[in-house]
């Protein structure tokens, strides 16, 4: 079975910092550009960075800059995503996309809640 699978998140104060990642099993993530995306209760989801295939080339949304760093592993078949300075608007379920032509897969996603 294709699919991602989403891990790392959790309740963290403000401030502090959460390490996502996204693994894929039936395939291997090396020629799939990976974006993070996030929804939060009664928002449209969003992208908050991607990656390209080789990893020469990353995107952040201006509200993440600075404090999040996307990365991957193609030896580990994973993606990252550091999250540092939490604010509680970066409260969200956080999904992982993998891209490649027509192609494309969705993880069932983590939830992140940051919070005093």
């Amino acid at each position: 079975q294709l699919q991602l699978v989403e891990s790392g998140g959790g309740l963290v104060q403000p401030g502090g910092s959460l390490r996502l990642s996204c693994a894929a099993s039936g395939f291997t993530l090396d020629y799939y550009a990976i974006g993070w995306f996030r929804q939060a209760p009664g928002k449209e989801r969003e992208g908050v960075s991607c990656i390209s295939s080789s990893g020469g080339s990353t995107n952040y949304a201006d509200s993440v800059k600075g404090r999040f760093t996307i990365s991957r592993d193609n030896a580990k078949n994973a993606v990252y995503l550091q999250m540092n300075s939490l604010k509680p608007e970066d409260t969200a379920v956080y999904y992982c996309h993998a891209a490649r032509g027509g192609s494309n897969y969705w993880g069932q996603g983590t939830q992140v809640t940051v919070s005093s």
